[in-house]
């Protein structure tokens, strides 16, 4: 058995406003081992995009704990959680999160910058080459299309070479045709990199292509994780 990258143990998130408390995630707790493939799934409103959240550091849980590579993320300042989602964390979004004063290479460049590495500019092109984008890197996302922009969002996601990437509702924004080609490219670029994947998504196609699947049901973990097969 190989190690846990992520480990998810006892969270709880709960809300409190003048209405009342309102419990978001109740007692979540799961394991994900290197190179897995896992998808979480559950009705709109469950809680998936909370659990992600959370998991990515970038939402604090009202109680438990999320430990990524062993290291505990709520017993580090919120520079150290960024610190940590820098060096093995790769995201994409349904709203691709693309800037749109930055062209398509300097998207993907951004993060090999911030992490100072003085190859940005030869990594971000082979990247966007990799996914057939390599007469596309001085264009804007205003004039690319959906398919387009994911997958400069997935060229961003994977240049750093992440230990997980996580990715929320990657083709909810796409057709069918086009969701489906940026779906396998993820998969093709998640196996050649030996990455970590942790999706959410509400199509069950995806999901079966995951190694396990997590439901979640009003905030919980339902009929505990099982096989997405």
């Amino acid at each position: 058995m190989t190690d846990s990258i992520i480990s998810v143990e006892h969270v709880f998130k709960s809300v409190t406003d003048s209405s009342g408390t309102l419990d978001i995630l109740r007692d979540i707790d799961f394991a994900l081992q290197a190179q897995e493939t896992v998808a979480i799934v559950g009705a709109s409103g469950s809680g998936k995009s909370t659990l992600l959240s959370i998991i990515a550091g970038l939402d604090t849980p009202t109680r438990g704990t999320v430990r990524l590579a062993g290291q505990d993320l709520f017993a580090v300042s919120e520079d150290g959680r960024a610190a940590l989602r820098a060096q093995k964390v790769g995201f994409v979004f349904q709203s691709f999160q693309l800037l749109a004063n930055l062209t398509a290479l300097e998207n993907v460049m951004l993060p090999l910058e911030l992490a100072d590495r003085r190859d940005a500019r030869p990594a971000a092109s082979e990247m966007l080459a990799r996914v057939g984008l390599s007469e596309r890197l001085v264009h804007y996302p205003k004039v690319l299309s959906g398919g387009e922009q994911q997958r400069v969002a997935l060229a961003r996601a994977f240049v750093v070479k992440p230990a997980l990437l996580l990715a929320d509702e990657p083709t909810g924004s796409l057709d069918f045709a086009t969701g489906e080609k940026v779906m396998q490219l993820m998969f093709d670029l998640n196996r050649e990199q030996g990455t970590t994947l942790l999706l959410v998504t509400h199509d069950d196609a995806i999901a079966k292509r995951c190694d396990r699947r997590i439901t979640i049901e009003a905030g919980c973990v339902a009929l505990g994780v099982t096989s997405a097969a």
